[in-house]
């Protein structure tokens, strides 16, 4: 589950520490961690990281994984460090089981804010480093100013209408055995509409005898394109993880079930001529 909001919505918590639709969104949570779902990922600069806490509350800590990340400009040393302090106060945890890079930053030496990933590592505040917005040589570049440690993630905007990584992230990280966390994994909802080729997919399914779609306990009249576009991501390789917006209970208990929706070669074949690279 991903807990990013709007923008809007982090202005208002940052300026005026107001969490428009704080209820709503901890029963989002609380549904996905009621359905199986135990994977959050936030970020110091969501202001989501207290909603997380409240939402695992009285929740056995190593049943459920908790992924935060630090912004681009807290990247020096000293200011990383203080950052994921920060965050842990937030979450309520005395570590997180990924740490991310939000964003690359130049400005600051590679060496220094690896170094640091790896003196929290050591430390036992985190237990995974990852990096997110990375580019493929950013990525290399992060694990070679790297010294035992390795990068286990990438998280990227990831989705059936948007497959740029495909061209080379993808392969690198199936090599290298890295985690995709695909963000944006409905396309900023319009994956999410009956539309194109999932409304033709499921009107397509419905005319078909048998549904060649294993362990599904949903009829084909019960698809929704969401769970579509969501399972065809889950096909891509058992390193993916999509992380879509807990925002509302009725969404999240709606991904939750994608998990049960297997795709056949033919239909990802169907969806990716509706959406090619």
């Amino acid at each position: 589950m991903g807990t990013f909001y709007d923008a809007m919505w982090i202005v208002q918590a940052m300026v005026f520490g107001v969490q428009r639709g704080r209820k709503e969104k901890l029963e989002a949570l609380r549904t996905g961690l009621q359905n199986g779902i135990n994977f959050i990922d936030t970020t110091e600069i969501y202001r989501s990281e207290s909603i997380v806490s409240e939402a695992v509350k009285g929740m056995k800590r190593d049943e459920i994984f908790i992924a935060t990340k630090v912004w681009s400009n807290h990247l020096t040393e000293d200011a990383l460090i203080r950052a994921c302090k920060r965050s842990l106060e937030r979450l309520g945890t005395s570590y997180v089981d990924l740490y991310q890079i939000h964003f690359p930053n130049s400005k600051v030496p590679l060496k220094e804010t690896m170094g640091a990933m790896e003196r929290l590592l050591s430390d036992g505040l985190i237990r995974a480093i990852g990096v997110s917005n990375f580019s493929l040589k950013e990525m290399m570049d992060a694990q070679d100013a790297l010294g035992k440690a390795e990068i286990v993630s990438t998280q990227m905007n990831y989705n059936l209408a948007h497959r740029d990584i495909e061209r080379d992230i993808l392969p690198y990280c199936q090599r290298e055995k890295i985690a995709v966390i695909a963000y944006y994994p409905l396309g900023h909802g319009k994956l999410g509409r009956p539309y194109d080729g999932f409304a033709q997919l499921i009107e397509y399914e419905k005319e078909r005898p048998n549904l060649d779609v294993e362990k599904s306990h949903q009829r084909k009249d019960d698809w929704l394109p969401s769970q579509v576009a969501l399972s065809w991501l889950f096909s891509r390789n058992e390193l993916v993880f999509p992380i879509p917006r807990a925002s509302t209970a009725n969404h999240v208990f709606q991904d939750a079930k994608a998990c049960d929706l297997v795709l056949s070669p033919e239909q990802i074949r169907f969806l990716e001529e509706k959406y090619p690279l």
